[in-house]
């Protein structure tokens, strides 16, 4: 059945409402657009469970939906962060060759896995980030000559981002950010730049295949984006004179109070899923079968 609006119909369950709030989804994209400047991330970890949330969309089509909103978000973002210099694109080049290949990898499981247990695998994948910024404390002062060893980590962390951004509708950064300071020593705030760098190109491939199994509504993305896209370039500003100390806090408590949230809902879900499943089918109701046939 078409959608209003011209919305994109992926199965049943699956569409986006059809009486959208614009004002929601501005609000939505205002916050992710602050959230990818700030901390170097494209936003999904804030857009994603803002479309379920706030703006009533299924959970498959609000990741793809945010992979597509990710877009013009963090091109303001790179802007922000590569006016002050701070993009690695030598390194942003390697992540993103893998990246791509983990995108499409991600949107393919998308397609087939369970909304419920996508709700908790990301879930988890906030708690695995807060706690990286609460308890990982870095002292990176720079990465050293790239060779080809650290070229094939770069390659691989592309890899897992892509992947993630893929599956779970976020640009990735939840995992390139710490990993580059950590592993490759990049220093905090270049590691946010270049985040940005590798999410832009992850995000258009995942569009493209999301695209194709109809598991993106465009206008609605758009609508995200283009709220996000002054917030995105201010809190790259910010960002540049925030202390890393209060951004990983901020940005930690941020990821567990989504990541409580979203894992309780996907819980339920799950729970329901399940137990539809095991109740036996209701016996018919032979007070019908005259009708038939």
């Amino acid at each position: 059945m078409p959608l209003r609006r011209g919305l994109p119909v992926t199965r049943p369950g699956d569409a986006a409402p059809t009486d959208l709030h614009w004002f929601r989804i501005a609000v939505v994209g205002v916050l992710a657009g602050f959230t990818s400047g700030l901390f170097g991330v494209g936003g999904g970890i804030v857009m994603v469970p803002g479309l379920v949330l706030v703006a009533g969309f299924p959970q498959k089509l609000a990741t793809g939906t945010s992979l597509s909103a990710i877009i013009p978000i963090s091109v303001a973002g790179i802007a922000g962060y590569a006016s002050d210099g701070e993009v690695d694109w030598v390194v942003a080049a390697c992540v993103t060759c893998g990246a791509v290949v983990g995108a499409l990898v991600g949107t393919r499981l998308l397609v087939r896995i369970s909304a419920p247990l996508l709700q908790l695998l990301f879930a988890g994948a906030m708690l695995a980030g807060g706690a990286k910024l609460l308890f990982d404390e870095v002292d990176a002062l720079g990465r050293g000559e790239l060779t080809l060893t650290m070229a094939a980590g770069l390659l691989l962390l592309g890899v897992a981002s892509g992947v993630l951004a893929g599956l779970l509708g976020v640009g990735g950064g939840i995992v390139i950010v710490p990993l580059l300071s950590i592993a490759f020593g990049v220093p905090h705030v270049l590691a946010k730049g270049t985040s940005l760098a590798v999410i832009l190109p992850t995000a258009i491939m995942g569009t493209i295949r999301n695209r194709r199994t109809q598991l993106t509504a465009l206008r609605p993305a758009m609508g995200v984006g283009m709220a996000g896209v002054i917030s995105a370039l201010l809190a790259s500003q910010i960002s540049l004179e925030l202390d890393p100390s209060v951004s990983r806090a901020l940005f930690a408590v941020l990821l567990v109070a989504a990541a409580v949230r979203l894992g309780h809902t996907g819980w339920v879900s799950l729970r329901e899923e399940a137990g539809s499943v095991s109740d036996p089918p209701a016996a018919p109701d032979r007070t019908d079968d005259r009708q038939v046939g």
